[in-house]
């Protein structure tokens, strides 16, 4: 802790210029000020509220767990605590202030009328243990949505309920494990190919299966010739990430299905790069039987700090009927919908794995995808992968003569581009350009991802960038990719010019701070 001046300020002591001066008294720079914590500025004594007093002889339905004693908040007055919050905002990025590199992953462009239309009334304040005939329009909105998902995918039926890609991993391994159960075979390896998305192995291992890694090839897919070779009767299912995180497509896709098939195996796709194909390729065509869709990642709903996650899975015909309750249906002699629940099992999917969540999903991430499809149509989002491959060429044919990247003789990629650190001179890395970045006043990309590439550096610019924001990106991380070859040491200190220098990340990784010490 810094110790106040004669007027209680406590100036920062973590903030300095650019050549790493001392800072100014208030720790502000220009107009963008310096906030320091709650804890450092507000006192418990303070709150911009006025509050009753307790009467301390009340009766309590707490059943004895009310406080006894103060819990030590800091607080401000409402305009301190509206500056506070307003500044901690500034130093924010988000998509509305600029480029996002890692683009599709999290950071897609979310239209208003999306958020306009999940906050109309009877979606934004409807509740799930509600009475079915009251939520009509929702239950139709994820019967709607539903069909869109199957009608993209060319796939049959559809679970709504996984809460974001992981789970629905899980969803899809679990109904593949369901499959074998019913037949009683107790297959026991997934093969996971190194070119999958890092989660694909740990869900497999999470549902009991022996996780095996399938090799690449050196120009990044799957080695068809490898996955060949090892299947057999002890073989449950194969994950494929298809685009791959290569950012390459899996032309093979379909010969690898067939084989997988015949040896009596499932076909698991994961779906996260499925903006890149969407209304080009239906993944049931190429003999998938279990994907998940990220609604944030191809239908622009909010995920992380913006919002909860939706994963929903489509299934192929021989998984349908072991997709998990509950679903909605729509009766065709009334034209009402329900949600077939676990009395309705046998009569339904016969041999579904049962629930994923207590409650069918996230409402509001349907309203926003949906009003996504319909705003766009079958033609704009066919537009939408078309115009995230283009963008994505354009970066990767825009560096690659002086940028490492490993895979730009395997074809065209898909909506990332992927490049690694080689020829960075000294002991600069992929994180020192990554810091430098920042000083150029962007997010960085994905770094370090896959695996496959070292130092990976991936970048998504999404189908909503124009060529001049691309333009402008480049011509940064060109920069900065000439300085790191030069072996530019002053990357090492970078950034320069953000709120924050840059962080002991090793010591805040093992020694993390976790309460406040006044």
């Amino acid at each position: 802790m810094n110790a106040p001046n004669k007027s209680g300020w406590k100036p920062s002591m973590q903030v300095a210029d650019a050549t790493g001066d001392s800072p100014t008294t208030t720790g502000n720079r220009a107009l963008m000020l310096e906030e320091p914590l709650l804890f450092e500025i507000g006192h418990t004594e303070v709150t911009g509220v006025d509050l009753p007093e307790i009467d301390e002889s009340a009766s309590t339905r707490l059943g004895g767990l009310d406080r006894s004693e103060p819990i030590g908040l800091a607080g401000m007055t409402e305009p301190e605590t509206v500056r506070h919050y307003t500044r901690l905002s500034r130093q924010n990025y988000g998509i509305d202030l600029g480029f996002f590199p890692l683009g599709s992953c999290t950071m897609k462009h979310n239209p208003r009328l999306n958020e306009k239309v999940a906050r109309l009334p009877g979606f934004a304040d409807i509740h799930p243990l509600a009475p079915q005939n009251s939520v009509q329009g929702a239950l139709e909105v994820i019967h709607e949505l539903g069909d869109w998902l199957k009608t993209l995918t060319g796939m049959p039926a559809v679970a709504m309920s996984p809460k974001a890609g992981a789970h629905g991993e899980l969803c899809g391994i679990l109904a593949i494990r369901a499959a074998h159960e019913a037949r009683g075979d107790a297959r026991e390896v997934v093969l996971v190919p190194e070119s999958a998305h890092g989660t694909n192995p740990a869900t497999a291992a999470v549902a009991g299966y022996r996780v095996e890694d399938i090799p690449a090839t050196p120009e990044g897919r799957v080695d068809v010739a490898k996955i060949k070779e090892r299947l057999g009767p002890d073989v449950a299912a194969v994950m494929i990430t298809n685009p791959n995180t290569c950012g390459l497509f899996e032309k093979d896709f379909r010969t690898i299905a067939d084989a997988v098939h015949e040896a009596g195996g499932y076909v698991y796709c994961d779906g996260a790069n499925f903006n890149a194909i969407v209304g080009r390729v239906r993944p049931g065509d190429l003999g998938v039987d279990a994907m998940h869709i990220n609604l944030h990642k191809t239908f622009s709903t909010p995920h992380g700090g913006g919002g909860p996650g939706s994963g929903p899975v489509v299934f192929s015909e021989a998984l349908a009927p072991f997709a998990p309750l509950p679903f909605v249906r729509r009766d065709e002699d009334s034209g009402t919908f329900e949600l077939v629940e676990e009395e309705a099992r046998e009569e339904s999917r016969g041999h579904t794995f049962g629930r994923m969540t207590a409650f069918h999903g996230q409402m509001g991430m349907f309203t926003r995808a949906l009003t996504y499809m319909l705003s766009h149509g079958a033609d704009g989002l066919k537009q939408v992968a078309e115009d995230a491959v283009l963008n994505a060429n354009y970066i990767l044919r825009s560096m690659d003569d002086i940028l490492h990247a490993p895979f730009a003789d395997s074809g065209p990629c898909m909506h990332e581009a992927l490049f690694g650190d080689k020829d960075f001179g000294g002991d600069l890395s992929t994180l020192d350009l990554a810091k430098g970045l920042i000083d150029e006043g962007y997010h960085p990309m994905t770094v370090y991802f896959p695996l496959v590439v070292h130092g990976a550096m991936l970048v998504e610019p999404t189908e909503t960038e124009s060529k001049a924001t691309m333009d402008q990106f480049i011509a940064a991380f060109r920069s900065l990719v000439e300085r790191a070859k030069a072996g530019d040491e002053t990357l090492k200190q970078a950034p320069y010019f953000a709120p924050r220098r840059r962080l002991d990340e090793t010591a805040a990784a093992r020694k993390p701070k976790l309460a406040f010490e006044g």
